[in-house]
């Protein structure tokens, strides 16, 4: 059974996300891949305030392909998210809730989401055609610059995420390999 989460996700909503639930998210959540985070976190340092609230918001680490006439956004699958991991933590102290990516997170990420209430979840890697199917409205909204790593704030609608990790440190990649050794 699927889940359905109501985008932005406050903290304790968040914390009651448990490791291996399948979700669907409907509402708002932001792209943004390693260029925007850095840039973000410069110009936070800096005085200037992010691009899009921060407190409960989503990111997907994902870098959408440009829409081909009479579609709202091309493929938009998810990103390495190891790649963020070195500003994930400063992110969570500011408010976010939900990282949406593929594959394992480090420690300090981890110890950050048990920290502050936040949750990784998984969306699946190569299916980046059907999920923009999920996407109703797709507005770049900072750093154009960057092209594929421009920040864009997408409606979504159902868009499918499995909950990988938890807020107590629940890891799906280590529970699902200690199941299979057990079998």
């Amino acid at each position: 059974m699927k889940k359905n989460i109501q985008l932005p996700l406050n903290r304790e909503d968040a914390k009651q996300l448990v490791a291996g639930e399948n979700v669907l998210l409907s509402g708002v959540m932001y792209t943004s891949r390693d260029a925007a985070h850095k840039r973000m976190l410069e110009n936070k340092e800096a005085g200037i305030d992010f691009p899009m609230p921060i407190e409960n918001v989503a990111i997907y680490y994902a870098g959408p392909a440009p829409a081909k006439p009479g579609e709202v956004i091309g493929s938009c699958g998810p990103t390495t998210s190891g790649r963020m991991d070195a500003y994930a933590p400063k992110f969570m102290e500011y408010g976010q809730t939900v990282m949406i990516g593929k594959g394992l997170r480090n420690d300090a990420v981890i110890e950050a989401m048990k920290k502050e209430g936040a949750v990784y979840l998984t969306a699946v890697g190569g299916a980046g055609a059907l999920l923009a199917k999920c996407i109703k409205k797709a507005t770049c909204i900072a750093y154009e610059d960057l092209g594929a790593e421009a920040i864009y704030e997408l409606e979504v609608e159902n868009f499918p995420a499995i909950v990988t990790i938890d807020s107590k440190g629940n890891n799906l990649y280590e529970t699902g390999k200690q199941e299979y050794r057990e079998v």
